[in-house]
C-alpha cells in the first residue's frame, strides 16, 4: 500500500513512518523544510506550505492513503498569535490537501484518509463519559479549533473519498509529549497533581495509536473514533503511576490551581479539564491494545 503521510517529522509521525516502513509499504512524506525531503530512509519527501498555499502535487502519484496528523503544538503559550498558528496549522493544511484533490480532478487513486483529531472537542466533565455520538458545542478555545479541524477534513469525504476521524487522546512517546515536562520534578520526588486531581485524563500509547492509524488504513474505517486507551485514570493516579515507574516518592500535596492559572493562563485547561472518554467503538472494530493500562504504557516509554 501506498502512505501519503503529513506530520511525519512529529512525535507520532516518526513512529509511524518507522512502523510503516517495517510493514512493507510505500511511504510519501510532507514536509515544509526543503532540506528534510531526503532524510527519511524508505519515504520519499515532497514540499508543501500550507501558510502559503504551496504543495507539490506529485506527492499523490499511486497514494492509496492519507494519513493526515499535521498540526501545530497546542503545548505552547497561547498568546493571540499562538492561538492562531495553533487554529491555522490544521485547518489550512487540510484545505490545502483537500483543495489539491480537486484540482487533479480524480486523476488519483487516493481511496481512504486517515485523519487527527482531539478529545479536546469534549467540554470538561468529572461526570460524562464521552463517546463519539456527542454533538460538539463551540464553548472553548479548544473546541473551537477542533470542530475548525473536522469540519475542514469532511471536504475529503465530499470528494466521495472514505474518512476516517481519530480523536486522540494525551499522547505518550518517549520523545517529549506529556510524559517530558512531568518526568521532570518526579526525578526529584517532587511530583503532584493539578488542583484536586480528580479530573479524568484520557491517554494513549504512541506505538497503539500508529497501529491504531494503520489498522484503520487498511482496513478503510470510516465515521470518528476515540483513539484513546479502555483504562483513563484521574490525573493524581496518573502522576502516581509516573512515580512509581520512574521509582521516585509520591508524596507531595497536589497544586493548587490559582497559581497554575495566574502562570499558564487561558492554556491551564489542558491540565484542569477533565475528559473521560470511551474507547468502545475501537474495540468493537476488533482493535487490540498493546498498552491498555498506564503502568506497563509508562514503562515502556522509560
Amino acid at each position: 500500500m501506498k502512505i501519503l503521510v503529513s506530520g511525519a517529522t512529529g512525535l507520532v509521525g516518526s513512529v509511524l513512518l518507522e512502523q510503516a516502513i517495517a510493514q512493507g509499504h510505500e511511504i510519501h512524506y510532507l514536509t515544509t523544510r526543503k532540506n528534510q525531503l531526503d532524510t527519511i530512509s524508505g519515504a520519499k519527501g515532497f514540499y508543501w506550505n500550507p501558510k502559503k498555499n504551496e504543495i507539490d502535487f506529485k506527492c499523490f502519484e499511486g497514494v492509496e492513503v492519507l494519513i493526515h496528523l499535521a498540526g501545530a503544538s497546542i503545548s505552547q503559550r497561547w498568546t493571540t498569535k499562538n492561538k492562531k498558528e495553533i487554529l491555522d496549522s490544521r485547518v489550512d493544511g487540510t484545505n490545502l490537501l483537500v483543495n489539491t484533490l480537486k484540482q487533479l480532478h480524480g486523476n488519483h487513486q487516493l481511496e481512504q484518509v486517515v485523519a487527527a483529531s482531539a478529545i479536546g472537542i469534549y467540554p470538561s466533565s468529572f461526570s460524562t463519559v464521552y463517546t463519539e455520538d456527542y454533538t460538539p458545542q463551540s464553548n472553548s478555545f479548544l473546541e473551537e479549533v477542533v470542530i475548525a479541524w473536522e469540519k475542514a477534513e469532511d471536504g475529503f469525504a465530499r470528494l466521495g473519498i472514505k474518512l476516517c476521524k481519530l480523536r486522540i487522546g494525551l499522547v505518550l512517546t518517549a520523545k517529549g509529549g506529556v510524559l517530558g515536562p512531568l518526568k521532570i520534578p518526579n526525578w526529584f520526588g517532587l511530583g503532584a497533581a493539578f488542583g484536586n486531581g480528580q479530573q479524568t485524563q484520557s491517554w494513549i500509547h504512541v506505538d497503539d495509536l500508529v497501529t491504531l492509524s494503520l489498522q484503520a488504513s487498511t482496513e478503510q474505517w470510516e465515521g470518528i473514533f476515540n483513539a484513546v486507551s479502555p483504562q483513563p485514570v484521574s490525573q493524581k493516579e496518573f502522576t502516581r503511576t509516573l512515580a512509581k515507574a520512574m521509582r521516585r516518592p509520591y508524596f507531595m500535596p497536589s497544586l493548587p490551581q490559582l497559581p497554575i492559572r495566574l502562570v499558564m493562563g487561558e492554556m491551564s485547561t489542558l491540565v484542569f479539564n477533565s475528559q473521560n472518554v470511551s474507547a468502545a467503538k475501537v474495540l468493537q472494530k476488533g482493535f487490540k491494545y498493546q498498552y491498555p493500562d498506564l503502568f506497563p504504557a509508562i514503562k515502556s516509554l522509560l
